[in-house]
Formats: C-alpha cells, structure tokens, sequence
C-alpha cells in the first residue's frame, strides 16, 4: 500500500477504536484525524460516495444525536447532494464513522472482514 488510509474516527466511539486497532494489529499504515474537530472534505465525501453507489444516506450517522436533532430523517430524501455534503462538511457528528479514505475511494463503518478484504484488494 503506497499511502496511509486517512481515518476519520472519534475517540469517544468503541467502534471506530476497534477499527484502529484492527488496522494497527494487521500493520496497515493509517493516518488518524478527529472527525468532530476536522470533518472530511467535499472531495473526500464524493471519492467514497462514489464508491456505495452515490447513497448519500451512507455517509450519514444515522443514529447520531445531530442528525436526530436537525431531523434528518425526513429532511435528508429532499435534500440534493450538494446540500448533503454540505452539512457533513460543516459537521463531523453527521459522518458516519469511521470514515476511511484510500487513494481510489474509501468506505464507511466497520466489519472486519470486510475490511480485512478491502485491505487485501489494496495490494
């Protein structure tokens, strides 16, 4: 693997510390960032978006208090994907995490096996 991932997680998250440790036990390279204090960028978020097919809801924390509160669930389907990337932009809570950034794409969550495949396709 040329580069590190660039990993957006949030310390105070058990899954996104599983997935860091799950890179650091198989020696993948990575780059870790705050997600809160520095959400991905519009061209990061369209790089991975494009690899879950342009599901702009993927890229969103579901289940996160913001996107609750600004009541997202029945906003976002009106929302054009401009607009949705804006907000995940402005706001790392909005991310669904850990977000991962390759040099080709990227994916969100965490599964291990999944990711331990996606890892391997990365030479």
């Amino acid at each position: 693997m040329s580069k590190p991932l660039r990993v957006y997680a949030y310390s105070g998250c058990d899954t996104c510390r599983k997935a860091v440790r799950f890179l650091t036990e198989n020696g993948v390279a990575h780059e870790l960032i705050a997600i809160r204090e520095q959400p991905p960028t519009r061209a990061e978020l369209k790089r991975v978006l494009a690899t879950i097919a342009g599901d702009v809801r993927k890229l969103f924390n579901t289940s996160g208090q913001d996107y609750r509160a600004l009541g997202l669930g029945a906003k976002l389907p009106d929302l054009s994907e401009a607009e949705a990337l804006d907000l995940l932009t402005k706001n790392g809570n909005l991310v669904k995490r850990p977000f991962v950034v390759t040099a080709t794409g990227g994916w969100v969550g965490f599964q291990a096996d999944a990711w331990k495949q996606r890892i391997d396709d990365l030479g």
